[in-house]
């Protein structure tokens, strides 16, 4: 099933299931993250199947984001990536990121909808996109089996993890993680795909499906989800040692090889086409799991400092 998030002709947001290009609401009331909660997810997608609601045409639809995470883990899972940058600034890879696949916890409360504007961050010159996937956790574990760990899975979604890549630069050398660099927008969706939808195409630790990024029409990244090295299983068994996921917990498969501006502009910078600017139309598409489409729009002003920064 392909669950969405929408604004519904009474007011509010719902939940609705994706068929024929016809979202079929829920009763109005219960998140996503309520029925993944109750357990209720498919059941209830099914229910609304038969008898919906309301219907609105898919085309027609203000589609929210369609959940609310819990928390977000972002994970270095296309290690080609890490590569293509690394020695670019002539900085090999670190042997660790072969032996398990690391996270960072990143803000879930900046998320926008899949065809909501998205800001720049104040005081950035270097806006950047990176094309990833997301694994939503439907149900909750604690030191979960590896063999187990994609039975947690309720499904996946395009992930757009935007970046400011000057502000990341100063404040990476501090060693306490991505900050202010992270901190302004994540877009999830445009809907929540169960992995039954997608098991025909499994491949290698992924499965076999494009991802692209277009600029303005200008195809600016292409890369294949088959290409990652950690698949969700590793990272799931992996988040969850010692500690509980819960459903709703996003975990990110980091950026997909070509995926963000970055990369382009240390491998080739004499050709790079530039950051992300004001009116940029950016497309991010996931086959089969749909396309996420953005305009950047200007940041705010911000608030100098005591010391002027």
């Amino acid at each position: 099933m392909r669950f969405v998030t929408y604004a519904s002709s009474d007011g509010d947001n719902r939940v609705g299931v994706i068929a024929d290009a016809v979202v079929h609401g829920l009763d109005s009331g219960p998140s996503m993250v309520d029925l993944l909660d109750a357990g209720e997810l498919q059941t209830q997608g099914e229910r609304a199947l038969r008898r919906p609601a309301e219907v609105v045409e898919l085309d027609k639809a203000l589609l929210r984001s369609p959940l609310q995470p819990r928390s977000i883990r972002d994970c270095a899972g296309f290690l080609q990536h890490l590569r293509n940058v690394s020695s670019a600034i002539d900085m090999p890879v670190d042997e660790r990121f072969e032996t398990f696949p690391p996270a960072y916890f990143t803000n879930p409360d900046v998320r926008f909808g899949p065809r909501d504007d998205v800001p720049m961050a104040p005081d950035t010159e270097m806006f950047d996109f990176e094309l990833e996937i997301a694994a939503v956790i439907g149900r909750v574990g604690c030191d979960i089996p590896l063999a187990d760990a994609e039975s947690h899975i309720a499904g996946f979604m395009v992930y757009c993890d935007w970046s400011s890549r000057d502000l990341q630069m100063k404040e990476m050398p501090l060693r306490l993680g991505p900050g202010k660099g992270k901190d302004t927008a994540n877009t999830l969706g445009p809907a929540l795909v169960t992995p039954d939808e997608i098991e025909p195409f499994r491949s290698g630790a992924g499965y076999d499906l494009e991802m692209t990024v277009r600029v303005d029409d200008e195809l600016v990244s292409h890369g294949r989800w088959s290409s990652i090295d950690w698949g969700f299983a590793d990272m799931i068994a992996f988040a969850s040692r010692g500690t509980r996921l819960r459903p709703g917990d996003v975990i990110g498969s980091g950026t997909v090889e070509s995926g963000c501006l970055f990369e382009q502009y240390v491998t080739d910078r004499q050709n790079f086409r530039g950051w992300l600017q004001p009116g940029d139309d950016v497309r991010l598409a996931v086959e089969q799991l749909g396309e996420l489409r953005h305009r950047v729009v200007a940041a705010p002003t911000a608030e100098r400092l005591s010391t002027g920064y």
